[in-house]
């Protein structure tokens, strides 16, 4: 009998419309700049990291103006955002050991499972065609990393650590339903949305100045 998939959180990507932009917000709300993380050249994107844990880490992404457009939606629905748009906490990505396996019992469409790779690093990755997160976001993106070293341990140490990821949508039920299905493991509430309709993400994240809550910057 094949055992049930087991998925953890990989990562939380916050978007913004420049990368300067995001990383100075996670920066002013968390006291530690993110480091330097790379580039997409299939997506057309960069991005600056920041660990939260052994296996944890917090992304910043953006169009990478450097590069031609991919000729495909870019993932995190980065097309949509305009020069005004405010950094937020847009997904969050979640780690299993058999990818195929997990999106096979997932009870929601996901996306393309794709090959995408960053200097030496390499994954699979669930992308959904139009570039638009699943649930408003509050579904997890599926990762299953290639042997080696996980990029959190790549990343300098500052003492921060995700305390908790929690999840509004206006039918609670469904996201649980869907982490329940991928054997999420991990520091995840679900709750419904405030005004019952829209979904939104909301990081606490442990640092040496005390718990800070990262959501949409204002």
């Amino acid at each position: 009998m094949t055992p049930a998939p087991t998925s953890r959180i990989d990562h939380i990507a916050i978007t913004a419309p420049t990368l300067a932009s995001g990383a100075s917000w996670v920066e002013q709300v968390l006291g530690v700049a993110p480091q330097l993380g790379g580039e997409h050249t299939r997506m057309g994107t960069h991005n600056v990291l920041l660990r939260l844990g052994d296996d944890i880490y917090l992304e910043v992404i953006a169009v990478n103006p450097a590069v031609a457009p991919p000729g495909r939606p870019r993932w995190f629905e980065l097309d949509a955002l305009r020069a005004d748009s405010k950094p937020r906490v847009r997904t969050w990505i979640a780690r299993t050991t058999d990818i195929h396996a997990a999106m096979a019992g997932a009870g929601e469409e996901l996306g393309t499972i794709t090959e995408m790779q960053r200097g030496d690093l390499r994954w699979l990755i669930t992308i959904p065609d139009d570039g638009k997160p699943l649930l408003g976001g509050v579904a997890p993106a599926l990762i299953e990393w290639k042997a080696g070293a996980h990029p959190a341990t790549r990343l300098q140490d500052h003492g921060l650590r995700l305390e908790q990821l929690e999840l509004f949508h206006p039918r609670p039920h469904r996201v649980m339903a869907l982490l329940d299905a991928i054997g999420l493991d991990g520091r995840v509430q679900v709750l419904r949305s405030p005004d019952g309709e829209g979904s939104s993400l909301v990081a606490q994240i442990d640092t040496p100045r005390g718990l800070r809550t990262l959501s949409v910057a204002t």
